[in-house]
């Protein structure tokens, strides 16, 4: 019996992914099951947005709970196991302060509050509990052992006073216990058999099982494993939500950030993250994940599971001069190279089309294989090429407006390359337009710790650009190719998922991945 217990105070991360992945598929290889147990024990910092985030994205990744819990389900057992623990002399009440008990247990120092009577604690916890005391100003303290070289063995606080209302205890209590209370009693009382967690919870071991063992409860296993750390983003929910404080991202789901909402929002799959998890594995050995393995494992499960569609992100307008103004055939499109059992659509070929501008310079060079003037190309599943006979430039003199071009039906010349078009699909209707956003990593370094406090000032000023007017393949004026989170290969471009901020006049799509493989990547494949 294994638990996945997050805080609701935020929205869950690639981190929790991997925890998700280890809990939930440890305890089906065994037999076993795994509950899903929301850590409330902070009112303040917890709304039912994360409640309900969290629920959502354990069912998006597939993994189903043996049951759905709260740690707050267990308030009246952990009082009760708080006033046995004073009974027994094993707890007091402090009226230190805050700072005063930190130097205590940094210092190795006794509290002059610890030997206070069993009858004199349970006065005051009694209120503490009714509310007679304001925030902060006494604390139940555990009663272990101050020169303990563990700090978590040095007393740690058991129960502190908090005036705000629970999400979802409602407003019985007024004191709410720690986690270092908590968690251990709580696994013990779900009869978990594996409590498994990140290392940063290893010297808190001992205080888990001294509590449990001074209780006479049932003590599980306690396995850590390390954190997720990965090159180029943020996990820590305090800073993410610092970046949709100041608008620097949209939310807590923006396709920028490593939330699940955001690489769901981003075109992720739960495969592709349960990949990644499976791939990097679980150890105790720290280490910082290169992003490009995650993105690979997003490339390799979106390279089947999308059928492939044209999308031209920064249109260049081309006439064909030796064409008619109502002509107009169609031609065949694979849906998939590799998919037959895909089929294909049907792309409107006419006088007027429009093709990428980087796909188009003034100077030709051998290195080069796009269009250029007096130069010919290959279109993509289409009957001709296209040869470039005239430029057409803005009154500015420097933008080019347009390309005169004729078609060769014959296909006289073998050309170097074919590249992706959208037609008018008659004269004078332009082709659909969507925006389109194109995203790079959120960070300039590598790894944010290496600059410390000052990593708002590594922020990638670059990570989103938006196409405002890119083409896109008549598919999609059938309504249902258009729902949410549907993935798209735009040839040559990468992988695309329709975005939430979608209507029914404007299609919005996010890149998810590029089709290339970062050289980083390639360079660690080939270490």
């Amino acid at each position: 019996m294994t638990r996945f217990p997050p805080e609701p105070n935020g929205f869950l991360h690639i981190g929790h992914a991997k925890a998700m992945n280890l809990s939930f598929g440890y305890a089906n290889q065994e037999g076993g099951y795994t509950y899903l147990r929301y850590d409330d024990t902070n009112p303040e910092k917890e709304e039912k947005i994360y409640f309900d985030s969290i629920k959502e994205m354990v069912e998006w990744l597939g993994f189903k709970p043996f049951k759905i819990t709260y740690t707050s389900d267990y308030f009246k057992e952990m009082y009760d196991f708080a006033i046995q623990l004073i009974k027994e002399g094993k707890a007091y009440v402090d009226f230190s302060s805050k700072q005063e008990i930190h130097e205590m247990r940094e210092n190795k120092v006794e509290s002059k509050y610890r030997n206070t009577s069993v009858e004199e604690n349970l006065r005051e916890f009694e209120k503490m509990k009714m509310g007679m005391y304001d925030e902060g100003h006494c604390v139940l303290r555990c009663k272990i052992d101050m020169k303990s070289d563990n700090y978590n063995m040095r007393d740690f606080i058991a129960y502190r006073i908090k005036y705000a209302v629970h999400p979802h205890a409602g407003d019985e209590w007024c004191i709410y216990p720690t986690y270092d209370f908590s968690h251990c009693i709580v696994d013990s009382l779900e009869n978990i058999t594996h409590s498994l967690c990140t290392l940063e919870f290893e010297v808190r071991r001992d205080s888990y099982y001294w509590l449990l063992q001074a209780l006479n409860l049932y003590r599980p296993h306690v396995y850590e494993f390390s954190r997720l750390n990965i090159t180029n983003s943020l996990l820590s929910k305090r800073k993410v939500l610092l970046l949709v404080k100041r608008g620097i991202i949209r939310s807590w789901d923006d396709p920028r950030v490593l939330t699940l909402a955001g690489l769901r929002r981003r075109g992720y799959t739960p495969e592709a993250i349960k990949s990644f998890c499976d791939d990097i594995g679980v150890t105790r050995n720290e280490n910082v994940i290169p992003i490009e393995r995650l993105e690979q494992s997003l490339r390799v499960d979106l390279d089947e599971r999308c059928n492939r569609v044209f999308a031209v992100l920064d249109p260049l307008k081309i006439t064909l001069k030796n064409v008619a103004d109502d002509f107009i055939e169609y031609v065949e499109a694979k849906n998939h190279p590799k998919l037959e059992e895909r089929g294909s659509r049907k792309l409107p070929f006419t006088k007027v089309l429009y093709i990428e501008r980087s796909d188009f310079r003034l100077k030709d060079d051998s290195d080069y294989y796009g269009l250029a003037p007096n130069k010919e190309v290959g279109l993509r599943y289409a009957n001709c090429n296209i040869r470039c006979e005239e430029v057409i430039f803005e009154e500015n003199g420097k933008d080019i407006k347009e390309l005169i071009c004729t078609a060769d039906f014959e296909k006289r010349t073998k050309p170097k390359t074919y590249i992706h078009w959208l037609a008018q699909p008659k004269h004078g209707v332009e082709p659909m337009r969507a925006e389109v956003r194109l995203y790079e990593k959120l960070f300039t370094v590598d790894e944010l710790k290496d600059v410390g406090d000052d990593w708002m000032n590594f922020i990638n000023l670059q990570s989103e650009k938006v196409m405002p007017n890119a083409l896109i393949d008549p598919i999609f004026e059938d309504k249902q190719y258009r729902e949410l989170y549907s993935k798209y290969q735009f040839e040559r471009l990468g992988f695309f998922v329709v975005d939430k901020d979608s209507t029914d006049d404007k299609l919005v799509f996010n890149r998810s991945v590029t089709l290339k493989v970062d050289p980083k990547l390639k360079d660690l494949l080939k270490k």
